[in-house]
């Protein structure tokens, strides 16, 4: 019984589950992604110890419901600010064709 069940929730639930689980922090657009890098200059570093070690930086992604008259429908993207600016030069159905989201 445990087996069936263990089946159905990796063959039909968990792989519909994932995508909303937990998602990437990347932008679908330009493929912008956390970074990790340090938290002190090079000088304070050079003078002092450094406690802090690394920290990660955030792409600034937005969670935005575009309208493609091509199509005529909406699409929701999680695009950083760079990628909505992009949007706005190349037009919609020209940049979410060439990212593969259309």
């Amino acid at each position: 019984m445990a087996s069936r069940l263990h089946i159905w929730l990796t063959v039909l639930v968990l792989p519909s589950l994932i995508h909303f689980i937990r998602m990437a922090k990347q932008c679908e657009i330009t493929g912008k992604k956390t970074q990790v890098g340090g938290r002190y200059s090079n000088r304070t570093r050079a003078t002092q110890f450094n406690p802090c070690g690394k920290v990660s930086r955030q792409p600034n992604l937005q969670k935005r419901r575009i309208y493609v008259p091509e199509l005529d429908k909406h699409v929701v993207v999680k695009v950083s600010t760079k990628g909505l600016r992009t949007i706005a030069k190349n037009g919609a159905y020209a940049t979410l064709k060439e990212a593969k989201l259309i």
